[in-house]
């Protein structure tokens, strides 16, 4: 079994227990790990750690770059040992995300299509140690990743050195699932050469120096993945407002008849939006995106898909198992690509993708904050919503249009924190309409979303608040700046957003 998954002697040499190898883990390292929502990460080592912290009482401190979220063994567990004094670049772990805003752990928010080359210009400082889970490694030094890339490649190449958890709970019919290009520095950038969703460039494992390779520990634990909420009216209800607005494209030309590819970012709203497209006539759909949720399986079952390309394959855990059960039908759907190709710019604006991402709210002019609660407590991070908000063929933002029981309006006078701007943001979707934003005033924004987007409850005082700030109609974006965030203030005094 290890034979074939660690190929050749050499290799085999290294293999050591996992609390052998946690102590290659010291204080002050900056550590990189593979891993992206949450998929593909290290189990065996980060338990390890904790496991020889407890008992032996010793503090450590390092900073940990990751693709992006990983399980709880170790955001979760780190983060309650005081063991990560710096987080890059996105989690969702509740104890990381308090300790965060606690201002136990620095965090640093970065476009994920940025990371792997701020890790190669050395922004962020030199990696000490990674630690990487793969399927198997060939006596040349290949490794076949597991269910993510993110920026595995990157931590290989700039790591001083590796420790490779070998998952054996990993099936080995992974390989080929893969598809490895890396960029260059510049002034020696290349295009990049994709033109479909579904073409490969590259090689389906990821070389390695093996003089870095300081151990081997094999695990059989499995991706922590977690299960979606449950799909309501409200998430109906949007989805058909999206396939609705879709048709309407294709018959007016904005859209071919084929389609182009779409992207759909990370969360149960997302998967559950996407997952309406089942019952739609929508059909030959392309995918060129980050996170393979269930609502992209099912589309596959519906023989509904050409390809699925995407960094990281992160189902529930029902969806997870379904896709170990029919591995060999999906394989030839999926293509799992390096976060800096999966988000990167040129290719999302070459395939005219479609992008499609969740909001904590919306002001009426279309600026989105998809990060931070009442301006100030950090929710997950930017992730790749900013790479494909940018530069997409169409930017879509959806939100319910209240939260907290309808104490929150997700529609407000000013956003409390901005991370797209009104420039990136052509459609926002809620459960009570659609608001298409293109080639809109700022005045006629406002209107357009207050009308189209906001809930009943809060609608006539957005509409209150409009006719304040045009009666004299003197700005180009009219706003009272005493009152732009009393919505805000008002519910961290009162509960409620309501008057």
């Amino acid at each position: 079994m290890i034979k074939d998954r660690i190929k050749g002697n050499y290799l085999r040499k290294k293999i050591i227990s996992s609390e052998e190898a946690s102590l290659l883990i010291k204080d002050g390292m900056i550590i990189g790990t593979s891993g992206f929502t949450p998929s593909g990460y290290p189990k065996e080592i980060p338990l390890a750690l904790v496991k020889r912290l407890d008992e032996s009482k010793e503090r450590i401190s390092i900073t940990l770059i990751t693709g992006a979220s990983v399980g709880d063994e170790i955001d979760g567990e780190f983060a309650k040992r005081g063991i990560i004094s710096k987080r890059i670049p996105y989690q969702t772990n509740d104890c990381c995300r308090n300790s965060i805003n606690n201002g136990e752990i620095s965090f640093v928010d970065i476009h994920l299509s940025h990371l792997s080359q701020y890790i190669n210009y050395g922004f962020l400082g030199k990696i000490d140690l990674g630690i990487i889970e793969a399927v198997e490694i060939s006596e040349e030094g290949y490794i076949i990743p597991s269910t993510s890339v993110g920026i595995t490649p990157t931590i290989i190449e700039k790591a001083e050195k590796l420790i490779i958890e070998i998952n054996t709970s990993q099936p080995r019919e992974l390989r080929g699932i893969h598809d490895i290009y890396q960029t260059k520095n510049p002034p020696y950038r290349e295009p990049i050469p994709i033109v479909k969703a579904s073409d490969r460039i590259g090689e389906n494992f990821i070389p390695i120096d093996l003089n870095k390779v300081a151990a081997i520990v094999i695990t059989d634990k499995r991706d922590d993945v977690r299960p979606f909420t449950s799909i309501n009216q409200n998430n109906i209800k949007m989805s058909g407002y999206l396939i609705d607005f879709l048709e309407e494209e294709i018959k007016r030309g904005r859209i071919p008849k084929e389609l182009l590819p779409f992207q759909s970012g990370v969360g149960s709203v997302a998967n559950a939006v996407l997952g309406g497209f089942k019952n739609s006539n929508l059909k030959s759909l392309n995918f060129y995106t980050e996170v393979i949720q269930d609502s992209m399986l099912e589309l596959i079952d519906y023989d509904k898909v050409n390809i699925v390309s995407g960094t990281a394959i992160t189902p529930s855990p029902e969806g997870l198992e379904k896709f170990y059960k029919n591995l060999d039908k999906y394989r030839k759907k999926i293509v799992l690509r390096p976060q800096e190709i999966s988000n990167n710019p040129e290719i999302i604006r070459r395939l005219g993708v479609i992008a499609l991402n969740t909001a904590i709210e919306a002001d009426i002019y279309g600026n989105v904050n998809s990060t931070h609660i009442l301006g100030r407590k950090m929710m997950n991070g930017i992730g790749g919503s900013g790479d494909f908000a940018r530069n997409s063929y169409i930017s879509i933002f959806f939100t319910e249009s209240t939260a907290k029981n309808g104490n929150v309006s997700s529609i407000v006078p000013c956003v409390s924190h901005v991370d797209h701007t009104e420039h990136d943001v052509d459609i926002i979707i809620t459960e009570e309409g659609v608001a298409d934003l293109r080639g809109l005033s700022p005045k006629e924004r406002a209107l357009t979303i207050i009308k189209n987007c906001s809930n009943k409850h809060y609608k006539p005082m957005l509409m209150d608040y409009y006719k304040t700030i045009t009666k004299n109609n003197a700005s180009h974006t009219p706003k009272i700046l005493k009152e732009v965030f009393s919505w805000h203030e008002r519910f961290e005094k009162n509960g409620t957003m309501r008057i």
